[in-house]
C-alpha cells in the first residue's frame, strides 16, 4: 500500500484575466494559500503556459516548476483535455468543437485534427521535460452520436469507430511510451471511453497498450448510474490518475439520467462540490489506498451551486481529511509470540 499524494487542484476552472488567477505566479499562489500542495495545469492556457516552450526547453520547463515551488505547490501533471477531444470528432459536433483549436486550423477537420494529436505530442514531450509521469486527456468520439441505438445501429458502425479511434491514438501511445509518461483518459460521458467496456474495447484494439490508463473520476460514474467502487476493484491496474469530484443523482417521474435538456441546475444528474453530493469518498480512498495508487487526489471543481472559490477552499481540506496514511504495522503485533519452522510443524501436529 501507499499513500496518496495531496490535495492538487485542477486550474482549469479558475484560470481567468483577472487575478490572482491571470498568471502563473498569482495562481500558484493562490493555490497554495487555498491549501493545496499541487496543481494540475490546463495546457492550452497560454495565460499560465507555453506547451511549445515547454515541449523544446527543459530550462522553460525547470523554471516554471521553480516558480511553483516558491510559492508552495508543485506541477503534478499537465492536460490536453479540450485537444484530446479533437483527435476524434463526429462531424455533428464540428461546429460546437472548433473553438477548441487554434484559429488557423477551424473549419478545417482533417488540419485541425492533425494539429490536436501535435498538441497532444508536445504535452507529453512537455510532461518529460517537467519529470511528470502521468498526463491527462479525452479520448475524443467517433461514435456517441449513436449511443442509444435508436434507429438500431448497422452492423459494425461501433467496430469500425473503434477501430479508427484506436488508430489515431496508437502512434501517440507510442510516443508516450518513449517518453515514459502515461496517457490517462477520463472516461466521460460525451467521450467515446464513456465506462469500462469502452474503455476495454479501446484496449483490445491498441493491443493493451502499457501507456493507456484511465484518469478515475466518480462523478462521472453517478451520472451514469455506474457502481464506481466495483470500478475500482475491476481497473485498478490501470487507473493512472484520480480527479475528486463529487455529484448526484436524484431522478423524478418526470427526468433521469438524460436531464430533459435542461441547464445543470435543473437536471436530476448535476456535479456537486466536494461533501456536497452522493460520493462516498471515503469509500473511494480506502478502496484506491488498498490497491496502492500513489497519484495525486485532485480536486476538480465543478458545481451548479457553489461559489468556485469557497469550493476550492473546501476541497482542499475534505480531501485532507479523506488521505489515509498507510500503516507498517499490523494491527495484531502485540499479540505475536514469534514463531520458527519447528514450532509452526508443531502446532500442525507434524513433530
Amino acid at each position: 500500500m501507499r499513500t496518496i499524494k495531496g490535495p492538487a487542484l485542477f486550474l482549469a476552472q479558475f484560470a481567468a484575466d483577472d487575478p490572482p488567477f491571470d498568471t502563473w505566479e498569482n495562481i500558484t499562489r493562490w493555490a497554495a494559500d487555498c491549501g493545496y500542495e499541487g496543481v494540475q495545469v490546463p495546457s492550452w492556457d497560454t495565460r499560465l503556459f507555453d506547451l511549445e516552450k515547454a515541449a523544446k526547453s527543459k530550462g522553460y520547463c525547470d523554471d516554471f516548476k521553480g516558480m511553483a515551488a516558491e510559492n508552495g505547490v508543485v506541477v503534478t501533471e499537465l492536460s490536453t483535455h479540450l485537444q484530446g477531444q479533437l483527435v476524434a470528432v463526429h462531424p455533428a459536433y464540428d461546429v460546437a468543437f472548433d473553438g477548441f483549436a487554434a484559429p488557423a486550423v477551424r473549419g478545417n477537420p482533417k488540419a485541425r485534427q492533425e494539429w490536436a494529436v501535435n498538441q497532444v505530442k508536445m504535452a507529453l514531450s512537455a510532461s518529460s521535460n517537467l519529470g511528470l509521469s502521468a498526463h491527462a486527456t479525452f479520448s475524443g468520439a467517433l461514435a456517441w452520436p449513436y449511443v442509444y441505438p435508436w434507429p438500431q445501429r448497422p452492423a459494425g458502425l461501433v467496430e469500425l469507430a473503434f477501430d479508427e479511434l484506436a488508430a489515431r491514438w496508437s502512434p501517440i501511445l507510442d510516443h508516450a511510451s518513449e517518453k515514459g509518461v502515461d496517457l490517462c483518459y477520463e472516461i466521460h460521458p460525451g467521450e467515446d471511453l464513456h465506462d469500462g467496456v469502452s474503455f476495454e474495447m479501446f484496449l483490445e484494439r491498441v493491443g493493451q497498450h502499457e501507456r493507456a490508463k484511465m484518469l478515475y473520476d466518480p462523478s462521472h460514474y453517478v451520472l451514469q448510474a455506474l457502481d464506481y467502487l466495483q470500478n475500482i476493484d475491476i481497473y485498478h491496474d490501470r487507473i493512472g490518475m484520480f480527479h475528486v469530484k463529487d455529484a448526484e443523482f436524484n431522478p423524478t417521474g418526470r427526468q433521469g439520467v438524460y436531464g430533459g435538456y435542461q441547464s445543470w441546475i435543473d437536471r436530476a444528474g448535476r456535479f456537486r462540490s466536494l461533501g456536497d453530493g452522493q460520493v462516498d469518498f471515503g469509500a473511494v480512498f480506502s478502496r484506491l489506498t488498498q490497491y496502492g495508487f500513489d497519484g495525486w487526489a485532485v480536486v476538480e471543481w465543478e458545481c451548479a451551486i457553489k461559489n468556485p472559490e469557497d469550493g476550492a477552499r473546501e476541497g482542499a481540506a475534505f480531501v485532507r481529511d479523506h488521505i489515509i496514511r498507510v500503516t507498517d504495522k499490523s494491527f495484531d503485533d502485540f499479540a505475536g509470540s514469534g514463531s520458527d519452522e519447528t514450532a509452526n510443524r508443531k502446532m500442525l501436529g507434524l513433530e
